[in-house]
């Protein structure tokens, strides 16, 4: 880290050398007031076009800006929702230049920067865009602007707490997305150890936010690796532009109804009665003489967490016919990872013995060929619900001269949280920070950072489950009692060996259940909770505590050559990325003092030119990155937008991107009960041989399908059940999979077309295509391992195939503690597409009112076939409906908000399920008493508060409704 910084900082010092001081040689001043009203407008942001030089009014709206430099020169007068003016300076002391600003009618004027680079007209871009200005994070419906982000066009947002959203377009979704990058002021804002952003839990308050760009589709050609399905763009309040002091708080209420929720007839889930939820803001600013200014902003909050609620099996395929499954693996109960097939005691002869000694002899070949869990704990029992969330921005900046400034950054987060990856993940304490060291200019920048990440107190709460059960009892004890009892059952109830009924053999296993459990520690006692510290007091494998103290350190620049050139845009960037993996090997292959680092490079070159009376402007990017595990990769991007008018832009694109396997799809190396997480690099597999007598785990569900179908039936009766393991039939759904590529990067080919243009100053419309072409699908293949080799061929059950089948039965770690199941990061050979489309219009209505909509479609074209899970985890078709107004008075706002999402299938290592189809309101009204600088807010996420999952494996959310309080010394 020390290395990193002495290289930036000497980076920093030649671009000074060059720099020679001068001394003021202009004055201007005036005041800005509203064209309508007269009033002065505070904050108006008046700068030195081309250069970083500038001021803001005060609260009577009146300004006075030095240049150290002699006229000519323009200013730029801005205010959001106010119409951008800019004056020429030709006089060297202008005083008394009053100007009036216009509120904005007119659509589609905004500026963006994040689709090229460059500033450039939203109605212009080369790609799809969106936009959320700091008037939309103002009124937005949501109880926080970035949850308000889902009704942008194209963006699909998943949840897996009540802090904890996560962003993505164009198909792939999923809770923990490593195609989608997130930045923050330009810095990656992902957590390095497990490389994806975590949403807004150490980003800018809502007080600091200016504005949040979207672009869906990749972003490869200019923005690097995972900048595959699309990219957010979060800019925060320069301190020069925004000062004084603002701050906020808002009370609420979430889990409205609890009282009610239950889950297939278990019994109440969730914390049974509604609860509060608070957060607070403050954010201060100062310039001095327009030349250092800093900032300052705190948030805090918290609320009771949503709760896990479904408690379905799945392990369906298991014990088919059973009212109720022995094997169950509930989604949002843990503890039941852990199962075997007690078929298998009965060939034990210690345990043949046990039962000898029983006088239960008669019985051994009623052992059915079945799997069987242990009793699991509900989430709610393991997991912290006790979110919170703290976050600190910090921020100074220093013009060394009216060209050139320098920036440090800070933006820390910490609090606790619940995350859905391969297993639920109890996110407790755990803290993330970010340094930024920037030095920039109107036309380059030179940015150095540094993301740091510690897990804290942070568990697996999977694994507490597993835990609390084994420290109560073992296994191999209790798998051996519930077998035992299952027998004496039979024997008890005078069914005679051989005789039992599929209705005998249910009850006999609740009863075998009843029997082994008993004594077992219970949620609310002291020896549960004991248990349950002991777990989270020691890292894994011996506890469920995560030990990650993973960093990431990233330098880049870009230079525009705009002062050098004019007959085209030419532009240029490289970038440096370093991963330091520090897991203490509770995440990584990586052990105390032996991290593992990861180094990228990159570098692009972009050229743009207008032809044809500034009609078409065409745009070439093209990029290479370089991963130390794999070879470079060459990104291309072209693009076009034809403008035969100034409202009216026809636009197409074709370019190519890749992903990198995360640091996790490189090195993790994790045990997650039901199969082991690996790396798919070539180390890994070798080490583990995971594919000796290997079968892809879809193939095992079916061959287990027909076991237990056949089992105890025909000539498998009485004691011969265990043969149907054996059985030709079943053997023959097995799909062997002797090996699979070492993971590489994966790559797309997209093509999109659209139009963005104005009708008539009042109405915009906007329309995309996307074809998408995936090559080198990064995927999972999950897999499990027999004994021993298995005859596939065989016409009859033979003793080797029953011998060696047998754990294919059991998955993840059996009693006796062997490891058969694995999950390996490789690629699939095989193209998949997708395809989507989207349309937005957003229309001005007379006195303020506006409504907007927009549709989506996405659609995946084909599937990754047996063994692979698709994970496309996006709805078909969904819509969006806003209406609003945020000056119905001059006090009075508000603002509604619908959407409505068709039901998809969710596939993820945790869980595969239907995610039903849902509509949802959010709507907020406000009121402003410009006296006081205030503005009152009340409002609600989900107002009529129905039930509903975003993905599946998730909690269940509900209604939030709130008021809110907002004071800001700028306020008009």
């Amino acid at each position: 880290m020390k290395k990193f910084y002495k290289h930036l900082l000497a980076s920093a010092a030649l671009l000074l050398l060059g720099v020679t001081a001068t001394f003021a040689q202009t004055t201007v001043s005036g005041k800005v007031t509203d064209g309508v009203s007269g009033e002065g407008l505070a904050g108006v942001n008046i700068v030195v076009k081309g250069r970083v030089i500038g001021t803001i009014t005060d609260t009577n709206g009146a300004y006075s800006l030095k240049v150290n430099d002699a006229p000519p020169f323009t200013l730029t007068f801005s205010f959001v929702g106010y119409r951008t003016q800019e004056i020429d300076i030709s006089n060297a002391a202008t005083s008394g230049l009053d100007v009036k600003l216009e509120e904005q009618t007119v659509l589609g004027q905004e500026i963006v920067v994040s689709a090229s680079r460059v500033e450039e007209s939203i109605l212009q871009s080369p790609v799809s865009i969106e936009k959320m200005d700091i008037l939309g994070v103002q009124s937005t419906a949501s109880e926080n602007y970035y949850k308000g982000l889902i009704n942008m066009k194209g963006l699909d947002m998943t949840q897996s707490s009540v802090n904890f959203q996560i962003i993505n377009a164009r198909g792939f979704n999923s809770t923990g997305n490593t195609r989608f990058v997130q930045l923050t002021d330009g810095m990656d804002t992902q957590a390095p150890a497990l490389n994806f952003p975590i949403g807004n839990l150490n980003g800018p308050s809502e007080l600091d936010v200016e504005s949040v760009e979207f672009i869906p589709g990749s972003a490869s050609a200019l923005y690097g690796p995972n900048a595959f399905n699309g990219i957010l763009l979060v800019n925060s309040k320069n301190p020069f532009e925004y000062q004084g002091l603002s701050a906020f708080a808002k009370y609420g209420m979430n889990h409205i109804g609890d009282a009610d929720l239950n889950t297939e007839g278990q019994g109440k889930i969730g914390p049974g009665s509604a609860q509060p939820m608070w957060e607070g803001a403050i954010r201060y600013a100062k310039a001095f003489n327009n030349r250092f200014a800093f900032k300052v902003a705190l948030s805090y909050s918290k609320a009771t967490d949503w709760y896990g609620t479904n408690l379905k099996d799945k392990n369906t395929a298991l014990n088919a016919g059973y009212a109720t499954n022995p094997g169950s693996d509930q989604v949002h109960a843990f503890g039941d990872e852990v199962a075997t097939n007690i078929g298998l005691l009965g060939l034990n002869p210690a345990f043949q013995t046990q039962v000898n000694s029983m006088g239960l002899g008669a019985y051994l070949g009623d052992i059915p060929n079945d799997v069987v869990s242990r009793t699991p704990y509900r989430e709610q029992y393991l997991v912290d619900y006790n979110a919170h969330n703290f976050k600190a921005n910090l921020g100074l900046n220093y013009r060394i001269t009216d060209k050139i400034e320098l920036l440090y950054a800070l933006n820390y987060g910490s609090g606790t949280s619940v995350y859905t990856g391969a297993q639920r993940y109890s996110l407790k304490d755990f803290s993330i920070q970010q340094h930024k060291l920037e030095l920039r200019g109107s036309n380059f920048f030179l940015r150095g950072y540094t993301t740091i990440e510690n897990s804290g107190d942070s568990y697996i709460a999977d694994l507490t489950g597993v835990l609390i059960n084994r420290a109560w009892k073992a296994d191999t004890q209790w798998f051996g009692e519930y077998t035992a009892n299952y027998l004496g059952y039979l024997a008890q109830n005078g069914i005679a060996p051989g005789a039992a009924t599929l209705d005998n053999r249910n009850a006999a296993h609740l009863a075998a259940r009843a029997a082994a459990d008993v004594g077992r520690y219970l949620p609310g006692t002291q020896q549960f909770e004991d248990a349950k510290n002991a777990a989270r007091s020691k890292t894994i494998p011996n506890g469920s505590l995560f030990d990650d103290k993973t960093s990431l350190y990233h330098l880049e620049g870009q230079y525009n050559f705009k002062n050098q050139i004019d007959f085209m845009d030419l532009m240029i960037g490289a970038s440096y990325r370093l991963y330091d993996l520090n897991s203490n090997g509770t995440i990584f292959a990586d052990t105390a003092g032996n991290n593992i680092t990861i180094q990228e490079v990159g570098a692009y070159v972009q050229a743009a030119k207008k032809f044809f009376a500034d009609k078409v402007k065409l745009t070439g990017s093209l990029r290479y990155d370089k991963n130390e595990n794999f070879d470079g990769l060459i990104n291309p991007r072209i693009s076009g937008v034809y403008s035969p008018t100034p409202n009216h832009n026809f636009r197409a694109s074709f370019q190519s991107g890749f992903r990198n396997p995360t640091t996790q799809g490189q090195h993790i190396n994790l045990d997650v009960l039901t199969y082991r997480l690996l790396g798919g690099l070539p180390e890994y597999a070798k080490a583990y041989n995971i594919f000796q007598n290997a079968y892809t785990v879809e193939s095992v569900n079916r061959y287990a399908a027909i076991v237990a179908q056949k089992a105890g039936k025909g000539p498998y009766a009485g004691g011969n059940a265990g043969l149907a393991i054996g059985d030709p039939e079943a053997l023959k759904q097995l799909t062997p999979i002797t090996d699979a590529k070492p993971v590489t990067p994966e790559k797309v080919k997209a093509i999109e077309v659209g139009y963005k243009g104005l009708l008539g100053d009042k109405l915009m419309i906007d329309l995309t295509y996307y074809h998408n072409s995936y090559n080198n699908f990064i995927t999972q293949v999950i897999l499990r391992q027999s004994a021993g080799p298995l005859d596939l061929n065989a016409t009859a059950p033979t003793e080797q195939n029953v011998r060696n089948a047998q754990t294919l039965l059991t998955p993840g770690t059996d009693a006796s503690g062997r490891q058969n199941s694995y999950s390996a990061y490789t690629n699939l050979s095989k193209k998949v597409t997708a395809q989507g489309a989207a349309i937005g219009m957003e229309y001005s209505l007379p006195k303020g009112y506006k409504v907007g909509a927009n549709y989506n479609w996405n659609k995946l074209n084909d599937q990754l076939g047996d063994g692979y899970l698709s994970e496309f985890n996006t709805p078909e078709h969904k819509f969006n409906v806003t209406f609003g107004n945020r000056k119905v008075t001059e006090r009075l706002g508000f603002n509604l908000a619908y959407r409505w999402q068709q039901s998809f299938l969710w596939e993820a290592t945790f869980a595969q399920g239907t995610v039903p189809s849902v509509g949802l309101m959010d709507a907020q009204v406000s009121y402003k008493v410009k006296p006081m600088k205030c503005m009152f807010k009340l409002g609600g996420s989900d107002i009529f508060n129905t039930r509903y999952v975003l993905n599946y494996g998730g909690p269940t959310l509900g209604a939030i409704y709130y008021v809110s309080v907002t004071f800001d010394q700028l306020m008009n």
